[in-house]
């Protein structure tokens, strides 16, 4: 698993897990709470859900967001032929804190865990991405 394409793999099957804890969390509550598909058509619709609902819809959102920049980032590092065992154990150290991340977010959901690990995630990705523009320019 000496490659970029393995933690760029493993942050969308971790996604695609999320995803599917999320509907597992949200469509009971829906169910529960008398909220049929239709009326959730604008996101407000569903702020009267369960914190365990909300917190796992929230999860999948932030995995939709900054993550995007780790996959264009990482995948550039692997075209341009860079993917040395720094690169890859950054990238890996990306993906462990995301996961961390979710693992806050979606059980206990204490805030500044939350950003201490999202801060953490940040910088690693910062450090891949100056690493990379440092080779690039050299």
């Amino acid at each position: 698993m000496n490659t970029m394409i393995a933690p760029v793999l493993a942050l969308v099957s971790w996604s695609l897990l999320i995803w599917v804890w999320m509907y597992a969390q949200r469509l009971p509550a829906m169910t529960k709470a008398g909220i049929k598909p239709q009326d959730a058509r604008f996101p407000g619709a569903l702020t009267g859900l369960p914190d365990a609902a909300r917190q796992a819809a929230d999860n999948y959102n932030h995995l939709m967001e900054q993550p995007t920049i780790f996959y264009a980032a990482a995948l550039a590092i692997a075209v341009a032929g860079h993917a040395d065992g720094a690169a890859v154990a950054l990238a890996w150290a990306y993906v462990g804190l995301r996961v961390l991340h979710s693992l806050i977010q979606a059980s206990v959901n204490i805030v500044l865990a939350r950003f201490a690990v999202f801060s953490l995630s940040t910088i690693v990705l910062g450090a891949m991405v100056v690493r990379e523009w440092v080779r690039f320019l050299s």
